[in-house]
């Protein structure tokens, strides 16, 4: 039996194939890139058409394998976070606005002063930030009206793709969960945001859990892809439920990190209902798995943004020097929000700083503080996720930017201070989603198959000590800078 994966990223488009095992099939990717549109003030956009077609066309792509002949089963893991604005005939008449849009930035602040945060934060499991849908539908119609009325159902773009090949389909769980207006205990549309933003929930898609299977192609889509005509389609879920389970976390017991574009810390908890930690979200991969975690926006940005602007030889050994640097020698304090803050924090409109330049800074320096900015705010996450996991939980860590640098994973499990395993699975997300197919026909459960272990990073005393005290130097620049307290004694 094969598995087709679909994976739809921030930065590519991806489909595999997959056995019965969730391994992957060799030569069985077909992947295109595609990116963001950023334009000042704070935009961060895609095209609906342009991402589906090119979606459509990895399909195309995959089906030529041989093993596609033999597909059982779809599964689609998603960047959430997104929202876009459909016609009643299903076409777009908005772009996808990303959870990295900051332009509702008012709106939220707005927002903040009508509602009980905390309330809607133990309900929906989300605290109100840009990268949610209550401040940006609330910014839309605040700024452009006309378009606004014009959309009959403010959706995700999974939902939306999956309305194109199947006629209708339902959104999952565990995608609304990233809107921030799904009710954590009963799994609808949250009254008290549809009656502050004064909408229905007409104006949003149907719910279903992941494992409500959508089949039955379209004419058009059942002649461009027979081999799929009939086979059952799992509803899309949030790459970061996906990863998850692919990385072997699918309890208290298992932390995955992933460091990608972004990063994230996460534990999968079958809790009826767990508190959903100050600063952290409470998301779901289906209806009896709640996924706890928080995410940073910086990530494999910081390094590329490191790259490009100092201008650093890739072509040099960068990983090899900073593995021999002495950790927080570079008398730097770094605060790497450059892209805003998600967890802890939420301040939207944050940005990112440098202290300490000297004459003597080198881009060097500059590269090691920024991975270790990045290391200290996963610290702060984790932190929070003691009050779910304790002190001992393993933690996994995969993902592309964090696979590339040895040195920056050891810099992140000596914040951490914990043991640190990284993953040899090199498509954790993709692994997810099938493991989570196999889980919905009921041939494993969602830890059936953990992944091999490449190596364990063993926390050095002396060098958390000294990260320890670096995080104190960038919390107490975060508190002047970001939340505009007294500069403590010494920054």
């Amino acid at each position: 039996m094969t598995i087709l994966v679909i994976d739809a990223g921030s930065s590519s488009v991806r489909t595999l194939l997959f056995n019965d095992d969730a391994t992957l099939i060799p030569g069985a990717v077909v992947s295109q890139p595609h990116q963001f549109t950023t334009t000042p003030p704070g935009a961060a956009m895609i095209d609906a058409a342009e991402l589906r077609a090119r979606i459509e066309s990895c399909i195309d792509g995959i089906l030529g394998h041989p093993a596609a002949q033999d597909i059982h089963m779809v599964g689609m893991a998603a960047f959430v976070g997104n929202m876009l604005g459909v016609d009643h005939a299903g076409e777009p008449v908005t772009p996808i606005y990303t959870y990295a849009d900051t332009r509702s930035a008012e709106d939220v602040e707005l927002l903040k002063t009508l509602v009980d945060v905390e309330s809607l934060h133990q309900r929906t499991g989300c605290l109100l930030h840009t990268a949610y849908q209550p401040g940006r539908l609330q910014w839309l119609r605040r700024t452009e009206p006309d378009l606004f009325a014009r959309a009959a159902l403010w959706t995700d773009f999974a939902t939306y793709i999956y309305n194109h090949w199947f006629g209708a389909a339902a959104c999952s769980y565990s995608v609304a969960a990233w809107t921030g207006m799904l009710s954590r205990a009963d799994l609808i549309w949250n009254k008290k945001w549809l009656e502050v933003l004064g909408m229905d929930e007409s104006q949003f898609p149907v719910l279903a859990d992941y494992n409500d299977f959508a089949r039955g192609l379209t004419p058009d889509y059942a002649t461009r892809w027979p081999a799929l005509r009939d086979v059952p389609f799992c509803l899309a879920v949030g790459d970061g439920a996906a990863a998850n389970i692919g990385s072997g976390c699918a309890d208290e017991a298992h932390i995955a990190l992933t460091v990608g574009t972004t990063a994230a810390l996460r534990l999968v908890s079958s809790d009826i209902l767990p508190p959903a930690p100050p600063g952290l979200w409470s998301y779901r991969v289906d209806a009896l798995h709640h996924l706890i975690g928080g995410a940073t926006s910086e990530g494999g940005n910081i390094f590329s943004w490191a790259r490009d602007t100092l201008r650093l030889d890739t072509s040099d050994d960068l990983d090899a020097e900073l593995m021999k640097r002495v950790p927080d020698s570079h008398g730097l304090t770094f605060l790497p929000l450059l892209a805003g803050e998600r967890s802890p924090g939420w301040v939207a409109n944050a940005t990112g700083s440098i202290v300490g330049l000297r004459l003597s800074t080198t881009p060097i320096d500059i590269l090691q503080a920024a991975l270790e900015g990045v290391a200290l705010r996963l610290s702060l996450i984790a932190d929070q996720l003691k009050t779910l996991s304790g002190a001992d939980a393993n933690v996994i860590g995969g993902g592309g930017a964090l696979s590339a640098s040895p040195a920056w994973a050891h810099m992140i499990a000596n914040a951490l201070n914990r043991p640190l395993h990284i993953t040899e699975e090199t498509e954790i997300t993709a692994r997810g989603v099938a493991i989570l197919a196999l889980y919905a026909l009921g041939k494993a459960s969602l830890s059936a198959y953990p992944p091999a272990i490449a190596y364990t990073i063993e926390p050095i005393p002396a060098v958390a000590e000294a990260l320890q005290a670096a995080r104190e130097r960038q919390m107490a620049l975060y508190r002047t800078l970001i939340l505009g307290e007294a500069a403590e004694s010494g920054v």
